[in-house]
Formats: structure tokens, C-alpha cells, sequence
């Protein structure tokens, strides 16, 4: 089992490797990065077979937890890190223009993405928190015009104060505890951490990593970066970077801070979340933004339905985590030739039919219409919703339903104005590139075989969702069997 610190080793190694391999071998350094990713892709799904799904832990270093570093791999952390070099590789900049630097930075989000889903301590998930931080800051600033680099400045100095809270909010769980061992302090939290500080300690955390996550009020640098970025690192940071910041908000939750109170404080920023984006994307003109304040209300969604207390929330989130995983790229690539104002885009899907089609299958999954992925994933969150005592999570149930309406007259707006007749400019309806064409059939077909196979994906999310909620498993898989006793 000890492949698994491949699995975060080789990208970050082929990292720093590739200046030296692109003097060496010029163009084809850009295949390093896919040779390696495909090598992660076997690893960890070799280490899933062998585990046959049972979670084991990995401590570095020789030292015993809760000391040293220490990995912790189940089914939920080994298949995002599969997503992360899956869908990394779906997105690499193949482009033969594209600057070497490029594809170190890709490497570097990826080795931190999947170090950030395996961590079991505070520690590294705050280092890999940062590595995964510089890497984004230069992928975003990669197309070098005035515009990037302005959004990069907006981005990195939320980010800064972000790092700032979550360092403090990990400060206060130190001091009130002694260790940063999520092991460890699930044993400890009950009697030193239900408490006033504890509460302080994960709202600070919350906001701080919430920055990469688009959570309410700490989301203002979305609607910039995405428009000023290219559309794959817009895809990759959308679909990706804000689904591994909030599995680590999941993993906190469950393990240390299993209270009503939190769950209510990420439930209320979820449906600030959920109110704003849908709205700011109903009154948006322009594709790109329209799909930037878009993603801040899914992903508002995604908090939502991951405050519901108990296997629920656990399933309800994974389902519209997923979900948006896969749609959100795969609308941000579309954006690659259709982005700009919505006025200039008429008749738009008329010349490109396959995409006009893909984005009306991507929409309509979006919104929940039966039987697509998407209406399971909201029918989870509105039933885990509604059937809680609390009238916060009926509120909740009820923005929800009124976001929707919003997000099918925006989403319907915008696919009647690509089939309209009259064609105001013909500049902006140059086709598709082949290889982004591509990977979002790809993605379509993933949504159309999901929709088939719903009945199996939803009892291995099940699966995922009791392991996951197990605090008991965590704690002996990691300590051993007295570790309640330390």
C-alpha cells in the first residue's frame, strides 16, 4: 500500500523535472504530464482493487500516529484523487504554443489536489492547501494580459486573507488540543471542542478554505478569474480545485465538528451562496459570467446539501458534487467559442450543432429534469432537506426550488438565442476546436451512461456515504483499536 505517496510524488516530481526535460526534449515535454497522470490512473485503481474498499492508513516517515504524516484511503479519498488526475488529464493544454510553465503548474494542482484528498492531519492539508494556491495563481495568470493578471491580484489577495482565517481557525484547535491528527482530534472534540472556540475554530476554517470552494462571502474573485482565464483552466478550477476544498470542510465536519451549529453555519453560506449566483446568472449578459455566478450557486448547492445532518447530507452532496464535477467543465470548454455577449451568439448553435446539443443535454441536467444525473442529485437534497425538524433546512428546501425556476429561464434564454434565425455577427461562431469538442462528447456520454446506470452509482455512493460518516472506522483505522484510549 505504500503507492499511494505515488500517487501525490510523481506529479510533483515530474513538477520541478520538466524545465530541465523541456531543454532536453523540447515538444514532447508537453506528454510527460499525460504519461504521468495515466500512471496515477492505474496506481489508484490498482490500490482500490487490492483494497477491495476497505480504508487503511499509511504513516510516513516510520512514525506512529498521531505523530508524522499520515495518509488515510478510503473510498472517498481514493476516488477523488482518481477525478483529479482523470479529469486533469481530460483538460491538459495540449496546444503545441502553450507556454512549458504550463504544464509544471498543471502537475503541481494536481500533486497538491490529490495530497489535499489524502492528508490526515491539519498540517499537510494546510501545505498542500498552498501548493495547490501557487499553482492556481499561475494558471490563471498564464495567458500574461493585463485583464489575468488584475484578476490573479484580486484572487491571490482573497486568497491571502482566506490563508490567514484558516491558519488561525488550525492555531485554535492547537492550542485547545495539544495535536492536528484528524484521528486524534475526532477522539478529543467531543469533550474540547463542542464549545465556543471549536465553533470559532471551523468558521474561520470554513471561510479560509472556502475561498478555493466559492463559498459566500468569500467568492468575490470568481466572476474575473473565470472570464480572464483560459477556458480549460476555468473548467479545471470550477470542476475541481472548489470540490477538493470542500471535501476537506466534509472531512472536518464529520470527523470534529459533527455539531448542529456548524452544520447550520455552512447550511446558511450555502443558501446565501445558492440566492446570489442563481440571481447574479439570471441577470447576466454575457456566457462566461453567466456560468461563473452559476457555479458559485451550484456549488452553494453543494454546501447545502452536505450540511444535512448524518448519511444523507453525505450522499445528497456527493451526488451534486459529482454532478457539477462533470457538467461545469464541460460547459466552461463550450464557452471557448462562444463566449462574449449573449446578443452576439444568435444563431450560434445552428453552426455548430453537436455543441448547441451537448450544451441543451448539459442545461437540462443542470436544472434537475428527469431522468438525468441532475434531478437525482437535487431530489436527494430536497427530500434530506425537507426532512429535517429545523425550518432553516425547509428555507433551504424553498430557495432551492425558487434558484431553479431562475436557472431554467437563464439556461433556456440562452439556448433559444443560439437557435435563433437572424445571425447579428459572424465572427464569433468560429467551430469548435476538435480536441475540446471532444472531451465534451466524452463528458456526455459519462452524463448519458450515469443516466442508465443510476440505480448501481447510487448504491456505491451508499457505500461511500456510511464509510465516510463512520468516525468509529476512521479512528481505529488510524490509531489501531485503543486508539480511543490515547
Amino acid at each position: 500500500m505504500n503507492m499511494i505517496t505515488l500517487i501525490v510524488a510523481l506529479p510533483l516530481l515530474a513538477a520541478f523535472l520538466l524545465p530541465i526535460s523541456d531543454r532536453a526534449l523540447g515538444s514532447v515535454s508537453r506528454f510527460v504530464g499525460p504519461i504521468v497522470l495515466l500512471m496515477n490512473i492505474i496506481l489508484i485503481m490498482t490500490l482500490w482493487q487490492k483494497s477491495e474498499g476497505a480504508p487503511f492508513a499509511l504513516a510516513l516517515g516510520g512514525f506512529r500516529p498521531p505523530l508524522g504524516i499520515s495518509f488515510y484511503v478510503d473510498q472517498l479519498a481514493l476516488l477523488f484523487a482518481l477525478l483529479v488526475s482523470i479529469l486533469a488529464l481530460m483538460l491538459w493544454p495540449y496546444k503545441a504554443d502553450t507556454n512549458p510553465r504550463v504544464f509544471g503548474l498543471m502537475l503541481l494542482l494536481t500533486g497538491a489536489a490529490s495530497g489535499m484528498a489524502l492528508s490526515g492531519d491539519l498540517f499537510n492539508i494546510y501545505v498542500f492547501f498552498e501548493l495547490l494556491s501557487v499553482a492556481s495563481f499561475g494558471l490563471v495568470a498564464s495567458l500574461r494580459t493585463g485583464a489575468a493578471f488584475a484578476a490573479t491580484t484580486r484572487y491571490l489577495i482573497i486568497s491571502g486573507f482566506g490563508t490567514v482565517m484558516a491558519l488561525t481557525g488550525v492555531a485554535l484547535i492547537y492550542t485547545q488540543t495539544g495535536t492536528l491528527n484528524l484521528a486524534h482530534l475526532a477522539t478529543l472534540a467531543p469533550q474540547q471542542l463542542d464549545n465556543a472556540t471549536g465553533l470559532t475554530a471551523f468558521a474561520l476554517i470554513l471561510l479560509g478554505i472556502g475561498v478555493k470552494a466559492e463559498l459566500f462571502p468569500v467568492n468575490t474573485w470568481v466572476p474575473e478569474v473565470y472570464a480572464t482565464a483560459s477556458r480549460r483552466v476555468s473548467a479545471l478550477m470550477a470542476g475541481l480545485v472548489s470540490k477538493l476544498a470542500v471535501l476537506v470542510i466534509v472531512r472536518l465536519m464529520v470527523l470534529i465538528f459533527p455539531q448542529p451549529e456548524a452544520m447550520q453555519l455552512m447550511l446558511a453560506l450555502g443558501v446565501a451562496g445558492v440566492l446570489i449566483g442563481e440571481l447574479s446568472a439570471w441577470r447576466a449578459r454575457d456566457f462566461v459570467r453567466m456560468l461563473s455566478f452559476s457555479s458559485i450557486g451550484q456549488l452553494g448547492l453543494v454546501f447545502v446539501a452536505f450540511s444535512i445532518p448524518g448519511e444523507a447530507g453525505i450522499l445528497a452532496g456527493l451526488a451534486v458534487a459529482l454532478h457539477h464535477l462533470l457538467v461545469k467543465p464541460a460547459l466552461f470548454l463550450l464557452a471557448e467559442r462562444w463566449g462574449g455577449s449573449l446578443g452576439r451568439l444568435e444563431g450560434a448553435g445552428r453552426r455548430s450543432p453537436l455543441a448547441a446539443g451537448l450544451f441543451v443535454l448539459f442545461a437540462l441536467s443542470l436544472v434537475g429534469v428527469p431522468p438525468l444525473p441532475g434531478f437525482w442529485a437535487k431530489l436527494l437534497t430536497i427530500v434530506g432537506l425537507l426532512g429535517q425538524a429545523a425550518p432553516l433546512y425547509w428555507f433551504a428546501a424553498a430557495v432551492v426550488l425558487v434558484a431553479t425556476v431562475a436557472e431554467v429561464n437563464y439556461l433556456f434564454r440562452f439556448g433559444l438565442t443560439l437557435f435563433k434565425r437572424e445571425e447579428q455577427s459572424a465572427q464569433v461562431h468560429k467551430p469548435h476546436a476538435r480536441i475540446d469538442l471532444g472531451t465534451v462528447s466524452v463528458m456526455g456520454v459519462v452524463l448519458l451512461t450515469a443516466m442508465f446506470l443510476i440505480a448501481p452509482l447510487g448504491e456505491r455512493m451508499q457505500t461511500i456515504a456510511d464509510q465516510t460518516t463512520d468516525r468509529g472506522l476512521y479512528i481505529s483505522t488510524v490509531l489501531g483499536p485503543v486508539g480511543g484510549a490515547r
